[in-house]
């Protein structure tokens, strides 16, 4: 079954555990706010599942190299993201072979995420992910080569059928197996999700979707919502008492049903 994770405000951190099924850390935050650090030192404490990503989207590059050394080291989370660079095969590879080297506690599963501008690079990507030994490899939402692949007149609509696309072609072409791991990062409309639950390579999701569309007053209906505009570092420190958290739970659980989760 296909694990999520919605990234919520920090004052909803507490309440996210009855509704995710892992807790999905953004490694700056655990340096800029002490309640959002602890929070997650607790629930390594518990033994929960945490996947730590390098924080690449919310600040447009991966954060400081050391700080997620020593945030890895510290936390010890289950999986975590290693640093890559939005749409470039290259540098993304590079940094991944680098990574690759690097000793991290045994308990981390390395994540390497596909950066590419066309459908070839992709299947590079992935395939060189695979030979440097990366057990999980993950797909970001919002690439360009995904309208490419998928044009569509609505954008968001063409990257969501456009990651699924790049995603099944994969598998056609046998670049991916069958007992390949691979997460998603995202996704820029909700509806996606529920083309993958024939797809047992597909292990993990994070979206903050149905969060940020509920602190825009968004009501979910059948999940073809256009991507909202506000993301996590706008939101994190958002008093409980601004946020309508019927709808948030709302949102949740029609997330689910949408996707047949």
């Amino acid at each position: 079954m296909i694990k999520i994770s919605h990234e919520v405000p920090i004052c909803l951190l507490e309440k996210s555990r009855t509704f995710n099924d892992y807790h999905y850390c953004l490694a700056h935050l655990l340096d800029q706010n002490e309640e959002y650090a602890n929070f997650f030192f607790q629930r390594k404490e518990a033994d929960d599942y945490i996947i730590m990503d390098n924080s690449l989207h919310e600040l447009g590059e991966a954060y400081d190299r050391s700080r997620l050394m020593h945030l890895v080291n510290e936390l010890k989370p289950n999986e975590f993201i290693v640093p890559d660079v939005w749409e470039d095969y290259t540098q993304s590879v590079v940094n991944a072979k680098e990574w690759s080297k690097i000793n991290l506690p045994k308990e981390v599963t390395k994540v390497a995420v596909v950066q590419a501008k066309s459908y070839e690079e992709a299947m590079k990507c992935y395939q060189t992910y695979k030979d440097l030994g990366y057990k999980k490899i993950a797909f970001s939402y919002g690439a360009s080569y995904y309208n490419d692949v998928y044009p569509h007149i609505n954008s968001d609509f063409g990257k969501a059928m456009g990651r699924l696309w790049v995603i099944n072609s994969l598998y056609k072409d046998r670049v991916i197996s069958k007992k390949d791991r691979i997460h998603l990062l995202g996704t820029a409309m909700p509806f996606e999700f529920k083309f993958y639950n024939e797809m047992p390579f597909i292990e993990s999701i994070d979206t903050s979707n149905p969060i940020m569309a509920a602190l825009e007053g968004t009501k979910y209906t059948d999940g073809q919502h256009p991507k909202p505009k506000l993301n996590m570092n706008e939101v994190q420190a958002w008093p409980l008492e601004k946020i309508d958290v019927d709808l948030v739970h709302y949102n949740v659980i029609r997330f689910r049903d949408i996707n047949n989760l």
